[in-house]
């Protein structure tokens, strides 16, 4: 007597965190930054659970640096700008790649500003900021790696509100916006004539 082959189980298709990010970001509109877009993403809640065992916390701060490398990427070699202008092209290239995903960094941005996940927002803001920096050029270790962050950081967060609230159709208010800011820091920061 021959037994008839039992039926192959359908290998259940493993989710990387970078695939589930691009599928949860155009959930995130209709279903937030919920454990049922997590798991609507990766397949089913236990796979989502393994990507993100802290749930949305876990899903923002892989989408932020997942933001990162991608803006590094997309930049490429900005070699021939000067410093200044690779900052900038740098924050343009983040904001053109969110600008699909307004509102899903809208709902990140709030569940960054609450009180109990401030030491994660202070974390990957940083790490956004040397990430730019060091796709800039930037390998300095001395004191001026913290005050170029915390410059650079203060440039970006007021140039991210403004691109929040900003309803225009491109980016060209915003990146305006940033310009001024700039400008402003670089006024700051030149050296002062002895009088």
């Amino acid at each position: 007597m021959t037994l008839a082959p039992r039926p192959m189980r359908p290998h259940h298709i493993v989710m990387t965190e970078e695939e589930t990010i691009d599928r949860l970001l155009p959930l995130v509109p209709r279903l937030g930054w919920t454990r049922l877009a997590l798991a609507e993403a990766a397949g089913d809640a236990a796979m989502a659970d393994n990507i993100f065992p802290r749930g949305p916390r876990d899903a923002v701060a892989a989408w932020s640096r997942l933001g990162d490398r991608r803006m590094a990427e997309a930049a490429g070699d900005l070699g021939a700008l000067r410093v200044p202008a690779r900052i900038r092209r740098l924050i343009e290239i983040r904001f053109e790649q969110a600008w699909p995903h307004k509102e899903a960094l809208r709902g990140a941005l709030a569940i960054l500003a609450t009180p109990w996940n401030a030491p994660l927002a202070l974390r990957l803001t940083a790490d956004t900021m040397s990430a730019m920096w060091y796709a800039a050029g930037d390998r300095s270790a001395d004191f001026s790696w913290y005050t170029r962050r915390a410059s650079l950081a203060a440039v970006y967060g007021a140039t991210l509100v403004f691109w929040m609230r900003d309803a225009s159709a491109d980016l060209g208010r915003t990146l305006a916006f940033l310009d001024r800011r700039l400008a402003d820091l670089h006024r700051l920061q030149r050296p002062r004539k002895a009088g």
